[in-house]
């Protein structure tokens, strides 16, 4: 059962603004930085793009956990999974069509924490948006734990994720 309190919206803001999420990183947990907004529409409007090109042919699994054993849950900030129904278990990497992380504060964190794990347990694709540059990141085709493609894409251009040919989505 859920206790509740009540709170006005300024004192919830002060009481609970920038309280950050935290991730499992090989069995050592990581507080990230709060969502900004430009960080939020960002991903809202992945969310929407992809929803639209794709309909019922992924699940559209955006800032929710994935499972990566044996130590490692993080919380991509958008992901596309294979069709299937999700709610007795999070997916793990076998269900991961497409990562997507959208990096404000946090490039660094996601391109050598994150990308590495990504690579190690073969999730096929990873793209990072980069907020600061407008920049759009892909990486493809992991071996021995490394992503051995690296493409960018300049803000404007759009990309087309692997397990979607002819769907392109702008960054």
């Amino acid at each position: 059962m859920a206790t509740r309190y009540r709170f006005g919206l300024e004192a919830y803001e002060r009481l609970f603004r920038g309280v950050p999420h935290v991730e499992l990183i090989r069995g050592e947990v990581y507080q990230m930085s709060p969502i900004g907004p430009k960080h939020a529409f960002a991903v809202a409007r992945l969310v929407q793009r992809f929803a639209e090109e794709l309909g019922d042919k992924a699940v559209i699994w955006p800032q929710n956990p994935i499972r990566i054993p044996p130590d490692s849950e993080p919380q991509p900030d958008l992901a596309l999974l294979k069709p299937k129904d999700y709610s007795q278990a999070l997916p793990t990497p076998e269900d991961v069509l497409l990562l997507l992380e959208v990096a404000d504060n946090g490039l660094d964190h996601d391109l050598n924490t994150k990308l590495p794990l990504y690579a190690e347990a073969g999730i096929p694709e990873v793209w990072i948006l980069d907020l600061g540059t407008g920049r759009l990141h892909l990486f493809r085709n992991p071996r021995a734990g490394v992503y051995t493609e690296h493409q960018v894409r300049l803000p404007g251009e759009e990309a087309e994720p692997l397990a979607f040919p002819g769907v392109r989505i702008g960054a």
